[in-house]
């Protein structure tokens, strides 16, 4: 990605369905008996993903402009092959759903972004608690248990992940099961409103206490998926670090208030709609302290993004990682455009400079490619982004998006650069 920077953002942009809201979804079609159809569903390549694992597993899927539709009856394979599954790590909830309906699930450990370990163990843990016999042999997992049944599972940490998949083994097991501690993201609610469409019996979803009563089949639905409340906050830090004025639609404030809040104590000039969300920058941003929490703490996704606005403050900002560690390596390539950034652990110090200027820099992860871009478009000259093939698995259009707002970036092929 070759950016010029110095150009104000201004005007509206749109947000997509939520990556992290529609993967888990996909992956509960493999619990149903008929026709499940998802329509706000963002094309990224994280999404291609999913569709090609659950075609190998036998599945029909049909994608077209923003609606997919998933038959999983015909399904005749309950083995997630690594070849797919490494690409994303979210191709793990396929273990809880096809354990729960085939009573046997073979899936390869997951990879994916390069952002810490991010074990898996508190979804086996919680399946062992159901049940379920894991072994674990040559980089995959296998687990099996003829029924399930309904446990009291108390998770050590929120795990989104571990949340989504135990709910979903959970909506066939025999009896109740509870899940203490759970994760409280907007996402885990609308899987517990699809799997509920689909005839599951579940309370609680949205607090750290989940109630799953099992039944013996779901069928299928029609779903729209949540806007992504990640890509609004990053078109939200775009305007800022800009010094623009940029009206996210098609999203919800509701699901991003400690974005808003921090946004809002930098100085930035927030005003929210029913469906809409509009920042008119007030630059120099004021310095703020971050600490990443679970929902409904600071999202982690946004740190990376936050710091790169932080970097332009009147002052010295704070910023503690609470969630995955080694996820400040885009802290590196901020300092190669001159942010003055300390590293020590999980926590970074960040003192405020009056520019920042292109340079040529390496994006490690997802959200480390956004924030490196916000900075470009923030900085003096030509900032030159290697790897940038990190976006697509969670931006939809997100050189277009920008380039209607007023930046100029276009994409490149390594030896054009």
């Amino acid at each position: 990605m070759v950016i010029q920077g110095g150009n104000r953002l201004e005007g509206m942009v749109p947000v997509s369905g939520s990556k992290n809201a529609a993967l888990p979804i996909m992956a509960a079609t493999l619990l149903s008996a008929g026709d499940c159809r998802l329509t706000n569903m963002p094309q990224l390549k994280d999404i291609q993903t999913m569709c090609k694992l659950l075609t190998e597993l036998g599945a029909v899927v049909k994608f077209n402009s923003g609606e997919v539709v998933i038959n999983t009856v015909g399904i005749n394979k309950n083995n997630a092959p690594y070849e797919l599954v490494k690409q994303m790590r979210a191709s793990v909830l396929v273990l809880g759903p096809l354990l729960a309906r085939f009573g046997e699930a073979r899936v390869s450990l997951p990879g994916g972004c390069a952002i810490g370990s991010r074990p898996i163990d508190i979804h086996l843990e919680g399946l062992e608690a159901m049940g379920a016999e894991i072994t674990l042999q040559e980089g995959d997992i296998t687990a099996r248990a003829k029924q399930l049944e309904g446990a009291s599972i108390n998770f050590d940490f929120p795990s989104v992940g571990a949340t989504e998949n135990l709910m979903m083994a959970a909506t066939l097991a025999r009896g109740e099961t509870v899940l203490e501690n759970a994760a409280r993201e907007p996402e885990i609610i609308d899987l517990a409103n699809a799997l509920t469409m689909m005839g599951a019996k579940i309370e609680g979803a949205g607090t750290d206490s989940i109630k799953i009563r099992g039944v013996n089949t779901l069928s299928g639905l029609e779903h729209r998926i949540i806007p992504d409340r990640i890509e609004t906050g990053t078109y939200l830090v775009a305007a800022a670090i800009t010094e623009g004025k940029v009206e996210v639609v098609n999203t919800d404030p509701v699901l991003l208030q400690s974005v808003l809040k921090k946004l809002k104590q930098t100085g930035m000039e927030i005003k929210q709609f029913e469906r809409a969300i509009r920042l008119t920058a007030k630059f120099p941003p004021q310095p703020v302290d971050i600490v990443t929490m679970p929902y409904p703490g600071f999202p982690t996704d946004m740190q990376a993004q936050f710091t790169a606005l932080l970097s332009l403050a009147s002052g010295t900002s704070t910023v503690r990682e609470t969630i995955f560690e080694d996820r400040f390596m885009h802290a590196l390539e901020l300092e190669r455009l001159g942010a003055d950034i300390k590293i020590d652990g999980n926590f970074v110090t960040v003192h405020g400079t009056d520019s920042l200027e292109g340079a040529p820099v390496m994006a490690t992860d997802l959200r480390a490619s956004a924030a490196l871009v916000l900075a470009g478009l923030a900085a003096e000259g030509i900032t030159e982004i290697r790897r940038i093939y990190h976006l697509d698995r969670g931006y939809e259009k997100l050189q277009e998006k920008l380039g209607k707002l007023g930046a100029k970036l276009e994409r490149k092929e390594a030896g054009e650069v």
